[in-house]
């Protein structure tokens, strides 16, 4: 009669990339983050009223340079870290 042996082996969760929370290297911010987008051409649309003042009615932008992402803690440039920020965007 033949004993086989067999061991357990715990495999480590996978980490799934909606798993993966921003944190800044620096200070350890993940909560506050901003974004500064270079050469960028804003133009709103306004509605005149009755009584001659102006209503918003909405805006269009388009980002024609560069796009920097900085903790909004320290002002640490995350950059890197751009590319998820987008992607996990709702």
């Amino acid at each position: 009669m033949e004993l086989i042996h067999e061991t357990a082996v715990k495999k480590r969760p996978e980490t799934k990339k909606s798993a993966y929370r921003i944190v800044c290297p620096n200070c350890g911010n993940d909560r506050d983050f901003f974004e500064v987008a270079d050469g960028v051409i804003l133009t709103t649309h306004y509605v005149q009223n009755s009584d001659c003042s102006f209503t918003q009615e909405g805006d269009e932008s388009q980002i024609l340079g560069e796009i920097r992402f900085f903790c909004g803690e320290c002002n640490a440039d995350l950059s890197r870290f751009h590319q998820r920020f987008v992607e996990m965007l709702f």
